[in-house]
């Protein structure tokens, strides 16, 4: 990979000082298009006192009240379009398997800044024209498939579309046809690794060098992991479909932290329960306001992924904050005995021992009054012992490594080689039994 390759210097370097002039003349244009074309922001900014002539700075952002998922499942289908419907030109929406879906609109203003802001994390994770981009996100209401598609042809890449699922089919396509590039989730690319290896597929006979990886939080653990097994360079992004989808942030060839584009977005962490700002540095909950978003400008959206914002200069020469690898969502959080434990966390003390695979399981009940979490994980085959003693040894080691990083007593138990179901998506690690009280 060439270090520090960027796609729009313009603006991914852009001196603090004019890109914090660009946020604002974009914040306060953002705030009058939502008070005037979305009744619900102009009844938010009623009800909390506030006008868009009050937002004179970049910290008045903070006078805003913020907008949550169940605010924009409220407005189902189109209830916080901007635009009349025909300027919309796609329409994308969230599963909606915990409630209402949220839905989104794009105009091809917004279409094309999305191409835009994929050119960049494709650039930033080392991809160029010469490359052939194989896209293994599904395609349809879910953002990510299209929403990389679309970067890769403006790099100018070639892009196989194969889409989510049928591992064989994945596996033939990049062998045959070349692919140097993957673009999934990391737990894919993990499974992708695993399947390449049993079907007896050496490494030479694949092109693959780079990996861009996001949709779900992951490990700098399984990061090496998945370097290591399919000996690519791997980088991670961010988006949400609320306020764009992937395309919000990226890794530079640095891997130290993702640049948030901070020309179409304003990122702020705050505390998820006073809903006060945090300084840089602080972990917190992630909030973003879009600042060029034409069918939908959402206001303060609390993003509920916990994460914290790095200022200090990258050596990559882009000016943008940088924003840390997520390490879970509040909305993830399990809280076992008065302990806040994220899944992620526990997948950094599992990735950590040599005796277990990347395929783990959280199971979590309540006896009584007390809570109870079993971790399941794979044995790695050369530790793989029919010696209960020898099981029991690493089951106390893996317990004891939890313990001592989560402060958190777990039960842990190992299961054989490939008896964790594998997800062709986003990986699906927690079963939560305990019944409301």
């Amino acid at each position: 990979m060439t270090p520090h390759r960027i796609w729009n210097s313009e603006f991914e370097t852009m001196p603090r000082d004019r890109l914090r002039a660009l946020q604002l003349e974009r914040l306060q244009t953002v705030v009058r298009t939502a008070h005037e074309k979305v009744p619900f922001y102009r009844d938010l900014f009623k009800r909390g006192g506030i006008a868009p002539a009050d937002i004179r700075s970049l910290d008045d952002i903070r006078k805003l009240p913020f907008t949550t998922k169940a605010d924009l499942q409220s407005g189902y289908p189109y209830g916080f379009f901007a635009v009349p419907m025909k300027d919309v030109v796609r329409i994308h929406s969230s599963s909606g398997t915990t409630g209402r879906p949220t839905v989104v609109g794009y105009t091809r203003g917004d279409i094309d800044r999305w191409a835009e802001l994929i050119a960049r994390l494709l650039t930033a994770g080392g991809v160029t024209s010469e490359d052939v981009v194989q896209i293994a996100f599904g395609y349809g209401l879910f953002t990510g498939g299209f929403g990389l598609h679309y970067g890769a042809e403006r790099v100018g890449a070639a892009v196989i579309p194969v889409s989510s699922g049928n591992t064989q089919r994945q596996i033939m396509v990049m062998r045959d046809f070349g692919s140097t590039a993957l673009v999934c989730t990391p737990s894919y690319a993990l499974y992708l690794a695993e399947a390449i290896a049993e079907k007896g597929i050496a490494r030479s006979e694949l092109a693959l060098r780079t990996g861009l990886f996001g949709a779900e939080p992951w490990s700098e653990n399984m990061r090496r992991e998945i370097e290591s097994r399919l000996r690519i360079s791997a980088t991670d992004n961010y988006g949400l479909s609320e306020v764009m989808g992937p395309g919000v942030s990226m890794e530079c060839a640095c891997k130290s932290g993702m640049h948030v584009s901070e020309d179409h977005f304003i990122a702020e962490i705050i505390d998820p329960d006073t809903g006060e700002a945090l300084p840089p540095g602080r972990s917190g909950e992630l909030v973003l306001t879009t600042l060029t978003k034409e069918a939908i400008p959402v206001v303060r959206y609390r993003t509920r992924d916990i994460t914290s914002l790095m200022e200090e200069p990258c050596a990559c020469g882009r000016t943008f904050v940088r924003m840390t690898k997520p390490s879970g969502r509040t909305d993830d959080m399990l809280i076992i005995r008065g302990v806040n434990v994220f899944p992620s966390q526990i997948e950094t003390v599992l990735m950590e021992m040599e005796e277990t695979e990347p395929h783990y399981r959280l199971i979590v009940t309540r006896e009584g009054a007390l809570d109870d979490l079993e971790v399941q994980v794979e044995v790695n085959e050369k530790f793989f012992s029919d010696e209960m003693r020898v099981m029991r040894a690493i089951e106390d080691k893996i317990g004891a490594g939890i313990r001592s990083a989560l402060g958190v007593t777990a039960r842990v138990k190992l299961v054989e080689p490939r008896t964790i179901e594998r997800s062709e998506g986003k990986a699906k690690r927690v079963q939560d039994l305990r019944k409301p009280q």
